[in-house]
Formats: C-alpha cells, sequence, structure tokens
C-alpha cells in the first residue's frame, strides 16, 4: 500500500538519486495528515456554528476551574497568536453573547474573559462531537500506535522549543 507520500518520495528519487529525502517521509506526512484533519474538525466545529479559534477560545476557557476565567494574555499565550488576533476573537465570542469581559477581581485596572452560560452550554455540546470527530480520525491506529505517535510527536515538539514552563 502506498500513499501520497510514497509517490513524492519515489519521483525525487529518480530525479535527484543524490539527495535524501527522507525526511520529507516525516514532514510530507504531518503536513498531508493536517490537512486532512483540520477539514474534519472544521465539519465539526461548523455543527456548532463555530471554528477553530473561536472553539479553541471556549474550550481553554472552559478546561479552567470555574469559574472559568481568564486574562486576554492567558488567553494569548495558551492559543500561541498576537495581541490583535486575541481580540479580534474575543470580539467575536463577546458579540455571540458566548464569553463576558468582566473587571479583574485581583486587579481593578485589567480584564478577565469568562465563559457566559450559554457559552459553557455550547462547547459542553461540541467538545463530545469533538472527541468523537478525533477518535474517528484516530480509528486506523490501535492503542500501542497511538502513545508510540503521541510520544514521538512530543519529543519533536520539545526539541523545536514547545515547552510548558
Amino acid at each position: 500500500m502506498a500513499d501520497h507520500v510514497d509517490r513524492v518520495l519515489a519521483q525525487w528519487a529518480a530525479q535527484r538519486p543524490d539527495l535524501d529525502v527522507s525526511p520529507m517521509a516525516v514532514i510530507g506526512r504531518l503536513s498531508r495528515a493536517r490537512q486532512l484533519i483540520d477539514t474534519e474538525l472544521r465539519r465539526t466545529f461548523a455543527a456548532h456554528g463555530l471554528d477553530r479559534p473561536s472553539f479553541d477560545v471556549l474550550a481553554t476557557l472552559r478546561r479552567n476551574d470555574p469559574p472559568h476565567r481568564l486574562t486576554p494574555a492567558e488567553l494569548m499565550r495558551s492559543a500561541m497568536v498576537t495581541s490583535g488576533a486575541i481580540s479580534q476573537r474575543l470580539d467575536r465570542l463577546e458579540t455571540r453573547g458566548l464569553v463576558a469581559r468582566l473587571p479583574s477581581e485581583s486587579d481593578g485596572r485589567s480584564v478577565e474573559v469568562t465563559l457566559t452560560e450559554e457559552g459553557r452550554e455550547l462547547i459542553d455540546r461540541a467538545l463530545p462531537d469533538h472527541v468523537a470527530t478525533e477518535e474517528r480520525v484516530l480509528a486506523a491506529l490501535g492503542p500501542d500506535q497511538r502513545e508510540a505517535l503521541a510520544g514521538a510527536l512530543r519529543v519533536l515538539l520539545e526539541s523545536l522549543g514547545d515547552k510548558v514552563d
């Protein structure tokens, strides 16, 4: 059995036998997997009236302890986006009534973002579907394969500087 990346590798082997293109086997498959997975996830998010950025903000708030509040800076770090990007996301979610910006309880000069009841209900409905989509996407891999893949990807991400403080 072969995939698209096997064909690309064979073509490079024929055209540039002097060049070791084996890294393309991993990077190409990661890229293709991301494209295909993103398509599946977008369908799931859309079924709930969400996109990935909106889902990420709601999920980040929801997975934090009640009262599910974070500062915009904390959300920005979690989502790894710029302050302008997080502001746009929060504006859209606030307009929809899914989040609220409230004065900080510890610092009256700053704000905290919290889930509204409607936002919490939406993420609680969307999350099981999201997990089911991920389960379906990974169905071809057994538990040992998933664990090995997750471990290898963790090592790769850490080597690229993606570490938690």
